[in-house]
């Protein structure tokens, strides 16, 4: 069996890009979703990214999380600069060391929810902890439905299978794309909540990708993008705040002047979002990625 090493303990960072550039197509259909993006997620945080459509929110989790390459610029987990690695300790480092909670459930329907929960390290040949795996349990709240397959559950059931799955290996961070966006409200907030929660009690990151404010006020920090680039963090955020920087980008003032929580510096950004819609791509096999959603969406 082959583990991909952890980062060292004590990392400052549990990911991070520089200078992230990802170009789209060429020419005069060339599109710069991520343009010079440097951020940091520090370790034991939760934050979430937010931006316009288009802004180059998702394309900045999937290249952060190895899902996709960079054109120019480097992603780290922890340590280790991904575009050192080839696919297979790629896809180590992803199976290892990531977690993925997706907009999409991606749970083997013949399954039960326990061999769900567990699938990730059954098929990197590892034995579940069983103290982590019943703490995990308990905390999203599944402790009489581990018998149950997908089918039996509620959506926001099934995503707290997700979420279990996505720390049962822990992972130096997890990713969350949009992850109550098939949800009601009643069932996203539960979803939020127990994102927050088992970051908190695992000391995991967490770097999630959300278009609402809400969701957004349960991270430790807001970090905004508009046209590809980085324009602001907001430490503490509440919803009214997140809502109204974001209605600065959608009427048009962008993120000009506008100053970070740290009280640091301006940007100067333009306004609007780039016109790039683009769809998600293929889902990746839950069978090596453990329901990891592979492709490009900005």
């Amino acid at each position: 069996m082959t583990t991909a090493t952890h980062a060292p303990a004590g990392y400052a960072d549990a990911a991070r890009v520089l200078d992230a550039v990802k170009v789209y197509g060429r020419g005069d259909t060339e599109v710069r979703a991520l343009d010079g993006v440097s951020v940091d997620f520090p370790a034991g945080r939760f934050t979430a990214v937010m931006g316009p459509s288009g802004s180059g929110k998702s394309t900045l989790l999937h290249c952060a999380a190895g899902l996709d390459t960079l054109t120019s610029g480097a992603a780290f987990v922890g340590g280790t600069d991904l575009s050192t690695l080839d696919d297979r300790r790629l896809t180590l480092l992803r199976r290892d060391r990531v977690g993925f909670v997706f907009q999409a459930f991606n749970l083997l329907p013949t399954l039960t929810v326990a061999e769900n929960i567990t699938l990730p390290l059954d098929l990197a040949g590892r034995t579940p902890d069983r103290a982590r795996f019943d703490r995990l349990v308990d905390t999203v709240g599944l402790r009489d439905r581990l018998h149950h397959r997908p089918g039996e559950l509620s959506g926001g059931q099934q995503q707290r299978v997700a979420v279990a799955r996505a720390f049962v290996g822990d992972p130096d961070v997890v990713f969350a794309d949009e992850p109550t966006g098939n949800l009601d409200s009643r069932s996203g907030e539960e979803v939020l909540r127990l994102l927050g929660r088992t970051a908190r009690e695992t000391g995991r990151t967490v770097v999630m990708v959300t278009h609402d404010p809400v969701a957004a006020a349960h991270a430790d920090e807001v970090v905004f993008l508009a046209d590809g680039r980085l324009v602001d963090r907001m430490a503490a955020p509440t919803a009214d705040r997140v809502l109204d920087r974001m209605k600065a980008f959608e009427t048009g003032t962008g993120a000009k002047a506008v100053e970070t929580d740290t009280g640091a510096q301006a940007f100067e950004t333009g306004s609007g979002a780039k016109a790039f819609e683009a769809g998600t791509g293929d889902s990746a096999s839950a069978g090596s990625e453990a329901g990891a959603t592979r492709g490009a969406t900005t």
